[in-house]
């Protein structure tokens, strides 16, 4: 599963939720832009690296999980609910079904946590501060990450599983860079119902072309061996 094609797909999952991760994340990427006394551009750029170092972490423990229990016919189970979230997450960009905002309430409890000493880092002064920002905010609950997070689980190793995060979190950059100049235009253009849409259906296409459906055959021909 862990190839060229899945890294252009995590980066391009991150494309498609990006109008997602404005609604998330492009409030406090554009204080940061907006109160920032050290370089706007470099603060948003290292605030962004802190948050995609976060998901890639998240990808490394949660493909660590997988990989210590893979044994047998489980590994087809764990692609299969790997793709079955892909395709949850484009019903979700696709504003067809949101029972991914469900799944987000589960990291409210870690985030009660997180937030009090992510707010003491703003306003951002230094880059050190934006990194340290964006580590914190890369722990927000976020059904999206946490589909993606699911998604790349299923890949061979933490190492790899940590690489499909990294390219997902790269996927986001363009739309969070921009977030403090463009972000009404770029909300405009993903809040399109169309533009939805066709996110969500290209997601939950990619989330079909994923199921190992030899494994799924195998899975409903016989129990667990």
């Amino acid at each position: 599963m862990f190839d060229t094609l899945s890294l252009a797909s995590a980066f391009f999952l991150g494309i498609l939720g990006s109008a997602h991760c404005i609604g998330m994340c492009g409030g406090i990427a554009s204080s940061i832009a907006l109160t920032s006394s050290a370089n706007k551009t470099r603060s948003l750029l290292f605030y962004n690296l802190g948050r995609i170092s976060s998901y890639a972490t998240a990808g490394a423990i949660l493909g660590s999980v997988d990989y210590l229990i893979r044994y047998g016919a489980l590994e087809s189970y764990l692609r299969l609910f790997a793709a079955l979230m892909l395709i949850t997450m484009g019903l979700y960009v696709a504003q067809w079904w949101r029972g991914l905002s469900k799944i987000e309430t589960l990291g409210h409890k870690l985030w009660r946590f997180i937030s009090p000493a992510a707010s003491k880092l703003l306003p951002v002064s230094n880059l050190r501060q934006a990194f340290s920002l964006g580590v914190f905010w890369g722990w927000l609950p976020c059904g999206l990450v946490y589909s993606t997070l699911i998604w790349s689980s299923a890949a061979n190793s933490s190492g790899q599983s940590a690489l499909l995060m990294l390219f997902f979190g790269l996927g986001t950059m363009p739309a969070m860079m921009t977030t403090s100049l463009l972000a009404k235009q770029l909300k405009s253009l993903f809040s399109k119902r169309i533009s939805q849409q066709i996110s969500g259906a290209t997601i939950v296409a990619f989330g079909l072309y994923s199921i190992p459906w030899r494994g799924l055959i195998d899975i409903l021909n016989g129990p667990l061996t």
